[in-house]
């Protein structure tokens, strides 16, 4: 039975300040790279940092004395998992969360700290989703689904209801994909109240499965790809949330991982905001896409945790992808002041050299020569092809390496 607006203002009202209302504030630089007016929703600010807690709480402080007795039992990429966890933490009753191998350590890490017991089984959400239905049937626990429960669905429209307070006159609200949940919510939120306002969902290109559903009426299974966006990471939807989103969207758009990426890094350097690739995802579409000219847009960023060593990555593939990273192999006589000749060019153009490696004992180094690669700070793309102008017009030989 799908939920009712009057369902999603109860459990709203039910929340007793453990779930908070969350900021909705305008990005003066998001604005100008997407052309539209935005408005970050940061539903990553939310405690365990991230929307899943709305609806893991929902449905907890939902069940009988005797399913509490049994505790609970979740499969879950993370968020969801802290969510159930934390949830479970309050109501004091024991949890188990069913992770797959790939899970980030620092989300793993994070779902034990909340005291949940946490298997690592299977390769993906869905692998692991049917492992903890194997361990729900032994031992009672109850199931809280990661999206496609009815509780959880009303739980994440509370989200909608506080854009229309925050943003009366929003044009058009996007909103990321994995299973559902947070769209079906929203999407039951808003169009209950104003059903002009356009709301859009965004998946990873490598999971389309919410898009494909709806393009053939009818659920469907992707076999999936390797993504960075694991919380979205859905081989197919719940059959409730595709009914809702079937019949209520209005468009589902995809990202690639570059797009993501890029927003990431921005949403860091910019906005001074770290988000998980998952909740990047509607920023990413509106600054590629442009899709929404001097509209007022409301992207929906769902969560915040982020394994500290991807960070790492996605800085250096940010700067990398807006060529403010340059790296350079350069094949030099191996003479005194050969490498010097190289960097004075350099330093001619305010170009910054962050690591030189040089190799002059390497098998696939000629002798007499060496190999040198340079990694380049510049100030953008423009610059980036300055300096490459520059060396060739200096007839210095280089591959470019990034």
């Amino acid at each position: 039975m799908n939920p009712k607006y009057e369902d999603i203002v109860k459990i709203r009202n039910s929340y007793n300040n453990i779930i908070r209302k969350t900021p909705l504030y305008y990005s003066e630089t998001f604005s100008k790279m997407s052309g539209s007016k935005i408005y970050i929703k940061a539903e990553f600010t939310q405690k365990t940092g991230s929307f899943k807690l709305r609806g893991a709480y929902a449905k907890i402080r939902s069940l009988t004395p005797d399913e509490k007795k049994h505790g609970v039992i979740a499969a879950s990429a993370g968020n969801h998992a802290q969510g159930v966890a934390y949830a479970s933490k309050l109501e004091k009753i024991p949890c188990t969360i069913v992770m797959p191998l790939t899970a980030s350590p620092a989300k793993v890490a994070a779902t034990r700290g909340y005291g949940a017991k946490v298997i690592l089984d299977g390769i993906n959400y869905d692998e692991s989703w049917a492992k903890a239905q194997q361990i729900s049937k032994k031992t009672g626990a109850k199931i809280i689904h990661a999206f496609d429960d009815p509780q959880i669905i009303a739980a994440n429209g509370a989200i909608g209801l506080e854009i229309l307070e925050d943003l009366p006159d929003v044009d058009e609200i996007y909103v990321p994909i994995g299973g559902g949940g947070l769209a079906a919510g929203v999407l039951v939120a808003v169009k209950s109240k104003k059903p002009n306002i356009k709301v859009i969902g965004v998946e990873s290109k490598a999971f389309p499965a919410m898009k494909n559903s709806v393009k053939a009426d009818r659920l469907q299974a992707v076999k999936g790809a390797r993504t960075i966006a694991d919380g979205i990471a859905v081989k197919m939807p719940g059959k409730n949330t595709f009914r809702i989103i079937n019949e209520l969207i209005d468009d589902i758009v995809t990202v690639d991982d570059t797009q993501i990426v890029k927003t990431m890094f921005l949403l860091m350097e910019r906005a001074k905001t770290v988000v998980e690739p998952a909740g990047a995802v509607a920023l990413a579409y509106l600054i590629h896409a442009k899709p929404a000219p001097n509209k007022k847009v409301v992207p929906i960023m769902g969560g915040g945790n982020v394994d500290m060593y991807l960070l790492g990555q996605i800085v250096s593939k940010g700067l990398a992808a807006m060529s403010r990273l340059v790296k350079i192999f350069i094949l030099l006589k191996d003479k005194p002041g050969a490498l010097k000749e190289v960097v004075d060019e350099i330093a001619s153009l305010s170009v910054n050299i962050v690591e030189v490696t040089h190799d002059r004992l390497s098998s696939e180094i000629d002798a007499g020569t060496a190999g040198v690669t340079l990694s380049l700070e510049t100030e953008g793309r423009e610059h980036a092809q300055k300096l490459i102008a520059h060396l060739k017009s200096k007839n210095i030989q280089f591959k470019l390496l990034t």
